[in-house]
């Protein structure tokens, strides 16, 4: 079970005691991503996560940096569609440091403008990187390709041109509005003790408060989906194949997590045997489900060389639609839910990986799920369910992805 509070400002708490371990994670998140961001806001949540290492009222960039190494603690954050987070492993005697860190970098963040401009670089050489690797240019296509110009499809990182033209005043106005305690949860997984944790809590995050405009809504409306190419002068071809997901709320997720392993998420999956292992016309080739607050996307990928390209595409197509019409067998549902147990069990074996799964959930869903009601969950799966859904996803209309040279004439 969890240690759970509410503070009187808003924040929820949650932690997750693991006495035999000397570590412990922590982690503060907010409901800020990509998704809240207008077209001129693109990219402001991932710049303003770089910006709070740059300096707080009490502490510079470099003792951010030396603080933590001083322990030997790990200290870093991310940005996701969603949600961003600010996190810290450390030996359990330093999780004072470490929250008083995560806590400052939250709260106090001074965005100086001549750190803003040094960081723009950074950010955009981050953005030039991110377009120098064609299978995630392939993903982002996808993702415009299901849903148009809505928020969820947008990038992560922005654009050259939204961030190039970030101002200060552009980061507070996000910041006051999205850097909120009822917009946060603090998440603790490992060694701890419960007091403590709420005292260092109050001592903190107690006075933390927000003024200003509250985190907007937003709606994702289902659009036709469409085949959208990218010229680039590489050697292989990057398809994507885009079918209908689930949002965070439905059940089925988990059936949607073994139809995925089967299909393919795993070695043994249809798509990597057919087309890797029998056939030999790509080296990467798998299948992963996008999951959000009101959409979802079932996406497949595969990079072959461009005289392979439309071939590999009908086989991709062709597996969606046997799955669809045939399902998985008894032996292909057994091995896929033992892999979805173990997958589940293996990941949660770390202070972090608990951290992060207690958290996201909270502040997302407002909800907790322990170890053994997942577990519970999954064993209750059905093969007829799984069919169900193989059959009501796998057989709509799919969106398309291609990058590569020559992709413009292609007919996928």
């Amino acid at each position: 079970m969890y240690d759970q509070i509410t503070l009187p400002n808003g924040l929820r708490v949650i932690g997750e005691k693991i006495p035999h371990f000397r570590s412990v994670s922590v982690g503060l998140w907010l409901g800020a991503g990509s998704q809240y961001e207008t077209p001129a806001q693109a990219g402001v949540s991932h710049f303003l996560e770089h910006m709070v290492f740059k300096g707080t009222q009490k502490r510079t960039a470099r003792d951010i940096a030396e603080e933590m190494d001083e322990v030997g603690g790990q200290l870093n954050a991310f940005t996701s569609k969603e949600c961003t987070c600010f996190y810290a492993k450390v030996v359990d005697e330093h999780l004072p440091l470490a929250m008083d860190v995560i806590s400052d970098l939250v709260t106090a963040p001074l965005f100086d403008p001549a750190e803003m401009e040094k960081e723009k670089g950074v950010v955009l050489e981050e953005i030039s990187m991110a377009e120098d690797t064609p299978e995630d240019v392939a993903g982002e296509l996808i993702m415009l390709a299901k849903y148009g110009d809505q928020p969820i499809a947008r990038p992560i990182l922005g654009s050259s041109a939204s961030v190039g033209g970030f101002s200060r005043q552009d980061l507070l106005t996000y910041y006051q509005a999205m850097y909120r305690p009822e917009n946060a949860v603090l998440s603790l997984a490992g060694n701890y003790d419960w007091d403590h944790v709420l005292a260092l809590t109050e001592k903190y995050l107690g006075a933390w408060s927000a003024e200003g405009y509250s985190r907007p809504d937003f709606v994702t409306n289902v659009v036709p989906p469409t085949t959208l190419n990218r010229e680039k002068d590489i050697e292989q071809v990057h398809i994507c194949l885009g079918y209908p997901g689930l949002d965070q709320w439905d059940e089925r997720n988990y059936d949607l997590a073994l139809l995925n392993s089967v299909f393919g998420g795993s070695m043994s999956s249809r798509l990597f045997q057919r087309i890797r292992e029998e056939s030999g016309l790509a080296y990467s080739v798998y299948s992963y489900p996008g999951v959000y607050t009101d959409c979802g996307l079932l996406t497949v990928y595969a990079g072959t060389n461009p005289e392979n390209a439309v071939r590999v595409a009908e086989m991709l197509r062709e597996e969606a639609a046997r799955m669809a019409r045939d399902g998985l067998t008894q032996r292909e549902f057994t091995m896929g839910r033992e892999q979805l147990k173990a997958g589940f069990i293996l990941g949660q074996e770390s202070t972090s990986a608990r951290m992060q799964s207690i958290g996201r959930r909270l502040l997302l869903m407002n909800e907790t799920r322990t170890e053994t009601e997942v577990i519970n969950r999954v064993n209750a799966l059905t093969l007829d369910g799984v069919n169900a859904l193989a059959r009501e996803l796998l057989s709509a209309p799919c969106a398309i992805a291609l990058v590569g040279k020559g992709v413009s004439g292609m007919e996928i």
